[in-house]
C-alpha cells in the first residue's frame, strides 16, 4: 500500500505543531523555533501502535501485589543519594547539563560501580567510537569485563541488542542522536526525540532495565528538545556548574521515587568526578579572615544543610544607574534586600555599586539566607568585617522584621560541627529551640537589631 506524506511544522523547544509555518509559537512563546518535518501514514499504522499497549486491563488498586522496594545501588554515594537511595527497576532517568559538564563521565564511573557489584551493563554511545570510550575508560579506570560499550544511533538495533544481551542497566548517550527508521525527520528533531524516548520507556516498563537517558541543553539550560520529554521520565536531574570551578552540582528537579531537594556535590579531577562528603568544609576552605563582605550563612538542601560563603563589594559610583551584579543568588530578592538596607538602615545605597556572589559556583535560592545578604552588604558598605566565628541566618520581611526559617536545629548542628561559635537567629526560632551546647545562639527580630549586634 502506497504511503501518504504529510508535511507538519513542530516547534523545536515545546513540540507545539501547525500545518503551516510560523514566526512564533502560540504555546511557548519562542521565535524562530518551527521546523518542517514530512511524515508518512500507512494504512496500517494502527496494527503498529498495538506494540506499544501494555496488553492487560484495569485492576483495582488494592488488588496490586507489592514487592519489597530493592534499590540498585551505583557506588558512588552522592549520585545514590540524588536518585533517592539507589535504582528503581524499569525507572527512566534523564540527565541533562552543559557541554563538557561531565555526564558522560558519571555514566561510566556509575556503570562501573555496578558492574564491580556484578551487574551486567551496557552504554550505548551516538557520539563516540568504540575506540574513544576505552581511551576515555582507561584514563578514567573504569575498565570491566561486566562493562559493554557499542556506538549505535538505529534505535531498532539497539532494541534488539537489549532483548539479547539482556542488560541489568542500560545508558543511552544521547537521546538526541537517536533515529528511528520509521520516521523520515532528521536526527535530534521533536518527533524523533519524542518517539525515541516512548519507546525506550515502554522498553523501560515491561523490561525492568534502568535506563539513562543523556539529553542535550539549549543556550538556556533547558533540557533540548519537546517539554514532553520532561513529563515522560521518571527522574530528571540537571548537572551543575560552570567549566572553570573544579565542582559540580547534580541536582533533582523532578523525581518519582524520591526527594526533589537533594543534591550531590563532586570535584572533577584527573581520574574523572569524586565525590565531596563534607561540601561545608571545601566551600568555606578558602575564606579570608576578617575581610568586610564576607559573611557564612547555612542553606538547606533537601536533608543536608551546606554552610557557604556569601562575598558582597559596595563600591561608590558616579554613573546615575548603580550596578547590581548577582551571582548565584536572586537578583530581584538582593534588590529588594537594599531597599529593606536603604529603608531601614539608613544605608544610601543608590550612590554605590552592588555586586555579590556565592563562593564555590554554588546557587542559593533559600529565603532563610536573607539576613547573610543583609549582613555581608552592609559589612562591605561599612568596611567593618563580621566578628569571627559568627553566622547569621533568617528571613527579612519588607518591613524590617526577622522571620522564622525551618530546620533549624539541623543547621545549627552543622554550624557547631564547622567550629563556629556565635550564631544570629529569628528569636521566634530561639524561643522553640531546645539548648545546643558548645554554640552561643542569640535571637534577633529586626534588622536593626542584627546590625548593631554585628557591627
Amino acid at each position: 500500500m502506497k504511503k501518504r506524506a504529510k508535511t507538519i511544522f513542530s516547534c523545536r523547544t515545546c513540540g507545539f505543531q501547525s500545518p503551516k509555518w510560523l514566526g512564533r509559537c502560540p504555546d511557548c512563546g519562542g521565535w524562530d523555533t518551527f521546523s518542517e518535518e514530512v511524515q508518512y501514514r500507512t494504512p496500517n499504522s494502527a496494527g503498529k501502535s498495538a506494540a506499544f499497549s501494555g496488553g492487560e486491563g484495569p485492576v483495582p488498586i488494592d488488588a496490586v501485589v507489592l514487592d519489597d522496594e530493592h534499590r540498585i545501588r551505583t557506588g558512588i554515594g552522592e549520585f545514590d543519594r540524588v536518585l533517592g537511595g539507589g535504582l528503581v527497576a524499569g525507572s527512566l532517568v534523564l540527565i541533562g547539563g552543559d557541554p563538557g559538564i561531565g555526564k558522560s563521565t558519571l555514566m561510566l564511573q556509575s556503570l562501573y560501580g555496578l558492574s564491580r557489584q556484578g551487574a551486567k551493563v551496557l552504554y550505548v554511545s551516538g557520539e563516540e567510537s568504540v575506540k574513544q570510550i576505552r581511551l576515555r575508560s582507561k584514563r578514567l579506570d573504569t575498565v570491566s569485563n561486566r562493562l559493554f560499550v557499542v556506538s549505535e544511533v538505529d534505535l531498532d538495533h539497539i532494541m534488539q541488542m537489549v532483548s539479547s544481551e539482556k542488560p541489568d542497566v542500560l545508558v543511552i548517550d544521547s537521546i538526541q542522536t537517536m533515529f528511528n527508521s520509521d520516521l523520515t525527520s532528521a536526527p535530534g528533531s521533536v518527533t524523533q526525540v519524542r518517539e525515541s524516548a516512548m519507546r525506550l520507556m515502554i522498553m523501560a516498563k515491561k523490561s525492568g532495565v534502568p535506563t539513562f537517558i543523556v539529553g542535550h541543553v539549549t543556550k538556556e539550560g533547558a533540557i533540548a528538545g519537546p517539554r514532553l520529554l520532561e513529563h515522560m521520565v521518571d527522574t530528571v536531574l540537571y548537572f551543575e556548574g560552570d567549566r572553570s570551578h573544579v565542582f559540580r552540582i547534580l541536582r533533582a528537579v523532578k523525581n518519582r521515587f524520591g526527594s526533589t531537594n537533594e543534591i550531590g556535590v563532586f570535584e572533577m579531577k584527573e581520574k574523572g568526578l569524586e565525590e565531596v562528603p563534607n561540601p561545608s568544609a571545601v566551600f568555606l576552605s578558602e575564606r579570608p579572615a576578617s575581610a568586610a563582605g564576607s559573611v557564612v550563612t547555612a542553606c538547606m538542601e533537601g536533608t543536608r544543610p551546606i554552610l557557604v560563603e556569601l562575598q558582597a563589594l559596595a563600591s561608590s559610583t558616579n554613573f546615575g544607574n548603580p550596578r547590581r551584579t548577582i551571582l548565584g543568588l536572586d537578583q530581584h530578592r538582593v534588590a529588594l534586600l537594599v531597599a529593606v538596607m536603604e529603608k531601614k538602615l539608613g544605608m544610601h545605597m543608590m550612590g554605590h555599586d552592588i555586586f555579590m556572589n556565592v563562593a564555590g559556583g554554588v546557587k542559593v535560592d533559600e529565603p532563610a539566607v536573607d539576613m547573610g545578604i543583609i549582613a555581608a552588604v552592609a559589612s562591605s558598605f561599612l568596611d567593618r568585617a563580621v566578628p569571627e566565628g559568627h553566622i547569621v541566618m533568617g528571613e527579612v520581611g519588607l518591613t524590617g522584621e526577622v522571620r522564622a526559617i525551618g530546620q533549624v536545629e539541623t543547621r545549627v548542628a552543622e554550624i557547631r560541627k564547622m567550629g563556629f561559635t556565635r550564631c544570629l537567629l529569628p528569636d521566634s526560632n530561639v524561643r522553640r529551640m531546645t539548648g545546643i551546647p558548645d554554640i552561643e545562639v542569640i535571637g534577633i527580630q529586626t534588622v536593626s537589631q542584627a546590625i548593631e549586634t554585628l557591627f
